[in-house]
């Protein structure tokens, strides 16, 4: 296990006490969340401290639920251990020697307090093998993000076993029926917190994130035009074309750089891939075939590019050069079956997923190596599912569904398991699209 110096957590903000070991059990982290063979680091996190009209269940809440869903930790059940869960006040000695005798040697406790009109939020990590605190982290801010202490306060543990960034931080932008039209929201990861950023009262889809978090490129049909791709400042709100060539302009991906994007246009007469730089000047196109080429999505390299085709009969994913050489079919009618859509390429480049179709003709989603060796169905039941898009540790996928009556953005660990509906509007949502942290 490193140590604090060796993750750089000094220059992240802990107030360091020493070097933090685990414990001689020799925790392994996270290896391959499709492969079930992850060893969880057990952590008990104890109630935090209420000050005067703080209430400390909302960061303890957001922070074991943030532990959980980053796979890397094994969240203790206090009340199984005999220990008071709830309450006010830092743990007592009897509690962090019950909890680190029956083997949850990382502990976390914290305290919230009021600071005149802002709240103070304070984390401790504690090693309880070497009986002293590892480390300590104050947030300071208005009360109405205390939620987004406790995210970033759980991005910094992981960020400590890991040496990789959270996810507790990151966010989601979709689509949703407003009025008469269809506008894009952004949601926190875990589906708090949502807020509308575009106001047209027409059709606007396909959100991307830019890797820099400050731009959204998405779809919008204005009144008589054809659709442009625009370009979102969510910093200024200001908005500009990026991409209005005659004719349907869909699709578009930032490439890693953010220098880029890729996307379809039909200003040829049929659906090709091309590419333009970011203040939609230089386009360079990248297919050029009778069929429909659609959907491209980057790899995390930058130099490849996944898209949907039906120039082999049936939609299949293929791959190709960043410049437009080497394409070639990923998947394949006979090995894959008749329909495989909608690419998204995992930020950690060893999984694309894409919408496939199961024997009921349901569409599902589907995760495949890029080099087509291996292939399985990520999501099940009597829904279909799609739009994947993938967390940037590469253990989720967002998706769109309506398995409980509407469309609802969901989200899933990619071994199948943790299946959680993100929205709660009463209304259609679609398309999610998850930023960087």
């Amino acid at each position: 296990m490193p140590s604090l110096s060796g993750l750089g957590l000094a220059a992240a903000g802990f107030v360091i006490s020493a070097a933090f070991v685990v414990s001689s059990g020799a925790v392994e982290v996270f290896i391959d969340a499709t492969r079930g063979s992850i060893q969880k680091i057990p952590i008990a996190v104890f109630p935090f401290k209420e000050g005067l009209s703080m209430n400390g269940q909302v960061p303890l809440e957001v922070l074991k639920a943030d532990l959980r869903r980053s796979l890397l930790f094994d969240v203790a059940d206090l009340e199984k251990l005999g220990i008071k869960a709830g309450g006010s006040s830092a743990p007592d000695d009897e509690s962090i020697r019950r909890a680190g005798e029956a083997g949850w040697a990382v502990q976390v406790w914290g305290a919230i307090q009021p600071r005149g009109e802002d709240a103070v939020m304070e984390g401790t990590l504690y090693d309880y093998t070497r009986k002293e605190e590892v480390g300590n982290k104050r947030y300071v801010g208005s009360p109405d993000v205390v939620r987004q202490m406790a995210h970033r306060f759980a991005d910094e543990l992981a960020f400590h076993f890991t040496g990789e960034q959270g996810i507790a931080r990151s966010r989601i932008a979709y689509v949703s029926e407003k009025g008469r039209g269809k506008e894009l929201f952004v949601m926190d990861y875990d589906g708090y917190n949502p807020r509308q950023v575009t106001f047209d009262e027409f059709l606007n889809l396909a959100p991307s994130w830019s890797p820099d978090k400050q731009h959204l490129a998405f779809v919008t049909y204005r009144a008589g035009k054809d659709p442009e791709i625009h370009d979102l400042d969510l910093v200024t709100g200001r908005r500009r074309a990026i991409v209005a060539l005659p004719g349907l302009n869909i699709t578009p991906d930032w490439a890693p750089s953010g220098e880029e994007l890729a996307f379809t246009t039909t200003k040829d007469g049929n659906a090709e891939i091309y590419k333009v730089d970011k203040a939609g000047k230089r386009f360079e196109r990248l297919t050029n075939h009778w069929a429909a080429d659609l959907a491209p999505t980057w790899s995390p390299t930058g130099r490849e590019i996944a898209f949907t085709s039906d120039r082999g009969g049936t939609p299949q994913i293929y791959l190709m050069s960043a410049d437009g050489t080497n394409l070639h079919p990923l998947t394949y009618k006979d090995r894959h079956g008749t329909y495989n859509t909608a690419a998204a390429w995992s930020p950690k480049g060893n999984w694309i997923a894409h919408v496939c179709r199961d024997d009921r003709r349901l569409l599902k989603l589907c995760l495949i190596s890029p080099d087509g060796q291996q292939q399985k169905q990520l999501t099940f039941g009597s829904s279909n599912d799609e739009s994947p898009s993938w967390s940037a540790d590469g253990r989720h996928v967002a998706f769109s569904s309506a398995r409980n009556g509407k469309r609802d953005i969901y989200m899933i660990n990619v071994d199948g398991t943790g299946l959680e509906r993100l929205t709660a509007h009463a209304t259609f949502n679609d398309d999610p699209a998850w930023s960087l942290p």
